[in-house]
């Protein structure tokens, strides 16, 4: 199962854990299965249209998936997801 790396304002969703597995062909089927085994976390990542939200960011091997396939990204069992907030400041 791929690993996906949880950043720090999920980790309450997550039992503090920073890292977890979940099985799916592609993103969107990890993130589907990441939420069946934490609840919420799904609502956190995905905006009201079903969309990754705007300040989210996610890398399947460092790659961001806006630049690649979005949520239909294929990924393997050696894969690493890492889900990011954007940061702003000034």
């Amino acid at each position: 199962m791929p690993s996906v790396l949880i950043p720090t304002p999920l980790r309450k969703l997550t039992n503090e854990l920073s890292e977890v597995s979940a099985a799916g062909a592609s993103v969107g089927e990890v993130i589907e299965n990441l939420d069946k085994a934490f609840p919420g976390i799904k609502d956190r990542i995905y905006d009201e249209a079903g969309e990754v939200r705007r300040f989210i960011l996610i890398h399947v091997n460092g790659e961001d998936i806006r630049f690649l396939d979005g949520v239909k990204t294929a990924v393997t069992d050696r894969d690493e997801i890492s889900i990011t907030p954007a940061l702003a400041g000034g």
